[in-house]
């Protein structure tokens, strides 16, 4: 989808962090864009701030009604909204609260396959663009985290491993309906999720990184999701953007 002027995208988590830089680098590019998020931003040139909680159902098909009624039904959906979740599995006072660790899958993973499927059958109305006859293309957050599982965040990566290990499979079911699924594995971002990741690991993730030494920008997410947007050919496929760092154990 090369040209996405006029084109409808639904971004989860768009009041902040990447999802905003992405919901804005969609805006800049044409796109006409709703911005999703638990507690919406305010509107910009280009986007339509709607309430949604993710891991509410009858939400996230609320907040797909109200876009689709303004701008019609969404061909791009990329899902960021998220919660982190560190917490170890077996802690000082004995195996963890599954209340909280199911509060991590609830948002980040039945979060995102609720929109995602609640958007991708929308989309598997429309009528088919171009060349390929595309529909629509999702892009998921996964982390990596779901490879390299750091010692207390077995919710967080539970759900980001799901999320990375379901896309060449919805993107295999998609197929016959053309639409793409595609998912990005960022590093350390600086998002207001960042900021509760303790100074001594930040310095340890960043001294590992080969290049370059730093937080990724919210915008090279942005770049990076307009870029598989845009190529056809990426289909099924979990890109790590995380200047080549590998976490340690802890």
């Amino acid at each position: 989808m090369r040209d996405l002027t006029g084109v409808a995208a639904l971004v989860t988590g768009g009041a902040s962090g990447l999802g905003l830089a992405t919901a804005r680098a969609l805006a800049a590019a044409g796109a006409r864009v709703a911005a999703l998020d638990l507690r919406p931003g305010e509107a910009e040139p280009g986007i339509l701030p709607v309430a949604c909680d993710v891991a509410d159902e009858a939400s996230v098909t609320a907040a797909l009604d109200a876009a689709e009624a303004v701008q019609g039904v969404a061909r791009i959906v990329v899902n960021c909204a998220g919660i982190p979740g560190s917490m170890r599995l077996v802690g000082r006072d004995g195996p963890v609260e599954m209340a909280r660790f199911e509060r991590v899958i609830r948002v980040n993973l039945l979060g995102t396959v609720s929109v995602m499927t609640k958007a991708a059958a929308r989309m598997m109305t429309l009528d088919p663009l171009g060349p390929d006859d595309e529909r629509g293309v999702i892009v998921n957050t996964a982390s990596i985290t779901a490879y390299e599982g750091q010692i207390g965040q077995g919710a967080y990566v539970a759900s980001k491993g799901a999320i990375t290990a379901m896309t060449i499979q919805a993107a295999r079911e998609f197929a016959a309906r053309g639409v793409r699924v595609l998912a990005i594995a960022p590093g350390l971002f600086h998002t207001p999720m960042a900021a509760e990741v303790p100074p001594e690991v930040v310095e340890a993730i960043t001294a590992d990184a080969i290049f370059p030494r730093r937080f990724g920008a919210p915008e090279d997410f942005a770049d990076l999701c307009l870029s598989m947007i845009r190529n056809p050919m990426l289909n099924g496929e979990v890109i790590r953007l995380d200047a080549g760092v590998r976490l340690r154990a802890k």
